[in-house]
């Protein structure tokens, strides 16, 4: 059986290589949810990598520009999927559509829990990887991730919500 319900709701945040995008979400989320959601302190926020090797530092400008934003990311290490029991989310988020349909692809199991990050807010585009970019596009990134989680807390919230229900 899938997820307990005596347990915090549990989020996933999926991009490449867990070193760019995912954990500036991850850090994001965990702040936004604590700070609007009752209990969110309590909440479980992780991210991984559909292709990565476990134990990679979160980027620098990734960790720079969560700096600026108060967020401490620098104890980040990559994990990959492949290493995480998907069973455990009540949600999964992606970065790109292929993210979401290899997920759905190795773990079926999944398909109904597994949303592109700017499906929250009706888009279908992809949060693009800044990875070997200025800090800039780093900060542009930042931006864009957190404009669409604070859209899309209502749709998250639902979601959560939805899954832990008998």
């Amino acid at each position: 059986m899938y997820l307990m319900e005596n347990h915090p709701p549990a989020v996933l945040l999926v991009c490449t290589a867990n070193i760019c995008r995912s954990p500036i979400a991850e850090g994001l989320l965990k702040a936004l949810v604590a700070r609007q959601v009752e209990g969110g302190y309590f909440w479980r926020i992780e991210s991984a990598g559909t292709w990565t090797r476990p134990g990679l530092l979160a980027a620098p400008f990734s960790v720079q520009v969560m700096a600026e934003r108060g967020i401490d990311i620098s104890n980040h290490t990559s994990q990959s999927i492949e290493d995480v029991d998907l069973s455990e989310f009540d949600l999964i988020l992606t970065m790109e559509s292929g993210h979401k349909e290899a997920i759905r692809v190795e773990f079926p199991e999944t398909r109904e829990r597994v949303l592109m990050l700017k499906e929250l807010v009706n888009q279908k585009t992809p949060i693009a990887d800044p990875v070997g970019q200025p800090i800039e596009v780093f900060r542009q990134t930042a931006n864009e991730i957190e404009q669409t989680l604070h859209q899309g807390l209502p749709v998250i919230l639902q979601m959560v919500s939805q899954q832990r229900k008998p």
